[in-house]
């Protein structure tokens, strides 16, 4: 081991595909700088891996700036790892011990099957933003959007909610696999703005159906969405979830895309 670095003892999920069982194989991660972000010190593993001709770990990543949200990972039992408000790409290793034992594992929810490894399909999530997560409506241009009055607790309120990246760790955090933060957070983000009001009813109604359909669980209040999510989504947009439920309801089943009037 190089002065200054760490070495870890990984038990990592491995899963050759969602028809085969996975189970936890144990490797070593040495010359690990504290400085590394954990897919960083993953890229380690999987290059001393490679060059002795052994299957990398597949997972999943792409932007590693803590946009993109892609970056799912259970570490240590925690979505995300130990770092409350960052993503698996923005952890460092510095947050951990060295010599310490570290595992990591996918996602788990029916909703988010295992692809390989710690890789999972969240394309449930997908499938409930086209069910209405969207303004179908005629906005205009960028300078219209702005010359609509918007007090600034609304623009704030909506604002909160779309710093959602849809990464999932609320589902896989969730004793029941619940995506109510999620969901929450796209209807929230709409309702606090003009734009938004004229497929509120719509939206409510096709993304919660689509919810359910998708095989989430419901919401128990355990809080454990609030508490891993990555970018500190808060659970009131929750309970604004069940009060576009109860609205939509009052009015009818609508139409996801069609005007239905605020």
């Amino acid at each position: 081991m190089s002065a200054g670095t760490m070495k870890l003892k990984l038990r990592v999920w491995r899963q050759k595909n969602g028809n085969t069982p996975g189970k936890m194989i144990d490797y070593l991660a040495e010359d690990v700088s504290p400085d590394m972000s954990f897919l960083e010190m993953l890229d380690v593993v999987n290059e001393k891996l490679e060059a002795k001709g052994d299957e990398p770990i597949a997972f999943d990543h792409d932007c590693r700036e803590g946009i993109c949200g892609t970056c799912s990972l259970v570490i240590d039992g925690q979505a995300h790892g130990p770092i409350p408000g960052v993503t698996t790409c923005q952890l460092h290793m510095r947050s951990f011990r060295d010599g310490q034992e570290v595992t990591i594992e996918p996602f788990r929810a029916a909703a988010f099957p295992v692809v390989k490894d710690l890789v999972v399909n969240r394309g449930a999530f997908d499938k409930v933003v086209a069910a209405g997560g969207f303004v179908s409506v005629r906005t205009g241009g960028t300078p219209d959007g702005n010359a609509i009055p918007i007090s600034k607790e609304e623009a704030d309120l909506s604002m909160d909610a779309a710093a959602c990246i849809g990464c999932g760790a609320c589902v896989a955090a969730c004793p029941n696999a619940s995506a109510m933060l999620f969901v929450g957070a796209q209807i929230s983000k709409y309702k606090h703005l003009p734009q938004g009001q004229v497929e509120r009813t719509s939206r409510a109604n096709g993304m919660i159906a689509e919810m359910d359909a998708q095989g989430f669980g419901n919401c128990t209040n355990h809080r454990e969405c609030e508490a891993v999510c990555p970018k500190e989504i808060p659970i009131r947009v929750i309970a604004e979830l069940n009060r576009e439920f109860i609205r939509a309801k009052s009015k009818g089943k609508r139409v996801a895309g069609k005007s239905d009037g605020a």
